[in-house]
């Protein structure tokens, strides 16, 4: 499906930017039509107003004479007068608009030749009434000249104004025209537009679909693999505690059999030496032989006791939690010349857990002999009613917990023993400020 994207994608910009290119296209046409048209109308009208004034003028000025003409007056003469200034007026501005127009400057130059002749046979007319002769002026109106002249005036300027007219329709026409062509090219860009947004929308939806897809193919990938990784997880910690089972029963085990094997074995033999040295007393050389003797098996006898303490603390089952703590944190400061103190409250656990917290201060107290160099360590065990507390403070070198070796094995065993018996371990340290491990442990309701 992602191979199509790229070329809907392309349609979709082609069509978006054809529609672009058509609707400027239609608006540049439009404006230009629109122009040419608007310049056609405006002259158009600008001839027709012309010819029309040109007609008002000759009439005007027809008028002015005929009553010169029948009083004699001045104040007649100055209508006329007027009207025949703006007559060349009138023909120099139509002169001006049909400058490229053959067939217009043709019907405008036999315009101004009857114009010409209307307006001469109107002066004579006016030359012969100030001169007194009236027969004359009078005779010049009776004939047809004049008449003829401004029916010739009036054809020619009747068909310019038809021209006039029909440049004004057709400068209508072509707005209308351009009119229906840009609402023909809008709703063909419109058409195009709606196209180009379907096609994106059809994008849009194509991508989000197949990004759902994909996201709903991660989250089932994810799913598998936590589940996975839970499964792995919990049998890895079933294995673990499995082993830390096996372990614990493996060394009550040998614990056992030290105690009632090598322990009698011992005994034996040093009931063996102890009748000897009494048989032979008489041979010194002999006795300090057997003194020797009896000295290593009793160093023999201390080891093999401090070795079952180590493997199944026997204090721990005869004694309780609190009296063993305080057996182990005393014979680790005699050893290590570390000053321990203690502060320890009664709790009531079940074996399992007395035991976890028996082995995590064990584990601190080894960890504190062999990297801490502390001269000061305090060993804490607190009842709160539903769960107890366990802390072990140094007052060593401190570490990075967060840049903890992953060989050193010792933090995770805990972390492990704790989080079996459904508690927390918090360690907090930092260099040159010593070493805190807490637990939190639950107590276990019957």
């Amino acid at each position: 499906m992602r191979w199509l994207v790229v070329p809907k994608m392309a349609l979709s910009l082609v069509l978006a930017a054809l529609a672009a290119l058509v609707l400027i296209g239609i608006n540049e046409a439009g404006y230009r039509e629109s122009r040419r048209a608007l310049n056609e109308i405006s002259e158009a009208q600008l001839a027709r107003a012309a010819l029309n004034g040109l007609l008002q003028n000759i009439l005007d000025a027809e008028t002015g004479q005929r009553g010169y003409l029948l009083t004699g007056e001045a104040s007649y003469r100055e209508p006329y007068d007027g009207a025949v200034k703006k007559v060349d007026g009138n023909l120099a501005s139509l002169r001006a608009l049909y400058a490229e127009r053959p067939d217009e400057q043709a019907r405008l130059n036999r315009l101004s030749g009857h114009v010409a002749r209307k307006l001469a046979e109107m002066d004579m007319s006016l030359r012969l009434r100030q001169s007194g002769s009236d027969d004359a002026w009078k005779f010049v109106l009776t004939t047809d000249v004049g008449r003829e002249e401004m029916n010739a005036i009036r054809v020619q300027a009747s068909e310019l104004i038809a021209v006039s007219n029909h440049a004004l329709a057709v400068g209508q026409q072509q707005i209308s025209r351009a009119l229906t062509l840009g609402r023909l090219g809008i709703g063909l860009v419109a058409l195009f537009a709606l196209l180009a947004f379907w096609l994106y929308l059809r994008q849009t939806h194509a991508l989000r679909s197949a990004g759902e897809r994909q996201q709903e193919a991660l989250q089932r990938e994810r799913n598998a693999l936590e589940t996975e990784v839970s499964e792995r997880t919990a049998t890895l910690t079933e294995l673990a505690t499995h082993l830390q089972d096996v372990r614990e029963t493996e060394r009550g085990y040998l614990a056992r059999e030290l105690h009632d094997e090598l322990g009698s074995l011992l005994t034996a033999a040093k009931l063996d030496v102890a009748r000897l040295k009494s048989r032979l007393a008489d041979s010194p050389d002999a006795t300090q032989r057997l003194q020797h003797l009896t000295e290593l098996l009793n160093s023999g006898i201390a080891l093999k006791r401090r070795i079952i303490e180590d493997l199944r603390p026997s204090s721990l089952a005869n004694l309780g939690l609190v009296a063993s703590l305080e057996i182990l944190g005393r014979e680790f400061g005699d050893r290590s010349g570390v000053q321990i103190d203690l502060a320890l409250e009664p709790v009531l656990l079940d074996e399992a857990r007395q035991l976890t917290v028996y082995r995590m201060v064990q584990e601190s107290l080894t960890n504190i002999g062999k990297y801490a160099q502390a001269t000061e360590a305090t060993i804490v065990l607190k009842n709160y009613g539903n769960h107890v507390i366990v802390e072990v403070t140094d007052n060593g070198k401190g570490f990075e917990p967060d840049a903890a070796r992953p060989s050193t094995h010792g933090l995770a065993g805990m972390r492990h023993r704790v989080q079996a018996a459904s508690g927390k371990l918090t360690v907090t340290s930092a260099p040159g400020q010593g070493t805190r491990l807490m637990a939190m442990i639950p107590v276990q309701r019957n």
